[in-house]
Formats: C-alpha cells, structure tokens, sequence
C-alpha cells in the first residue's frame, strides 16, 4: 500500500501542477504553492501521502529495513510507466533500460 499511495499521490501532483507555471519570485512561489492546498486532487495526494507513512510505519514493524526500503524504488517503475500511460510522458530509451535494470537488481537486493 505504501508504493501504491506514493505513486497516486506523485502523479496527482504531476496531473495537476504540470501544466502550470511557477512564478518568479520566492513570495509569489510561496502564495501560488499555499493556494494549491484548495485544490481537491491535491489534498488527495496529501491524504495518499499521509496514508503512505501509516503503512510503512506498520511494514516497520515486521519487516527489516534492509529488506524493505529497497522496494520503495518499485515505485520509481511504476511512475515511470504510469506517467508514460496516464500523462503522455515519454520513456527515452535510456529511462527504459534504467527500469529494466532496476527490476533484476531489486530481486537481488531484498533476496
């Protein structure tokens, strides 16, 4: 649950703050981020955020940190291609193999 929440949330973020613009100063950056907390999608990526730390928190405490926080970078794989599907966002071949070759390495990594 702490993957699938944490790739909800990034991609709600994405989906709703990417075609915007930041604006230029630290004052106008400050108002426009604090103005996103209105925005329903984005108090769901909060939540999901949020709902995230619980269940890790729970997998902290039946699983070694050794073996667990390696399959957090399932998550980089699934934004990856969730964003390719869900934004129309590219995989440059270099991005594909990057995932392909975190795949192998994490069956090594948490055996």
């Amino acid at each position: 649950m702490t993957i699938a929440l944490t790739v909800y949330g990034q991609l709600v973020f994405k989906w709703q703050l990417g075609s915007q613009e930041m604006p230029e100063t630290s004052a106008q950056k400050a108002f426009f981020l604090l103005q996103q907390f209105w925005n329903p999608w984005i108090l769901t990526g909060f939540a999901a955020a949020f709902l995230a730390a619980l269940f890790w928190m729970a997998a902290m405490t039946k699983l070694p940190i050794s073996r667990a926080y390696p399959l957090m970078s399932v998550a980089f794989v699934a934004v990856t291609i969730a964003s390719a599907f869900l934004l129309d966002e590219p995989i440059a071949p270099t991005k594909l193999a990057g995932v392909l070759l975190l795949i192998p390495s994490l069956a090594l990594v948490t055996k």
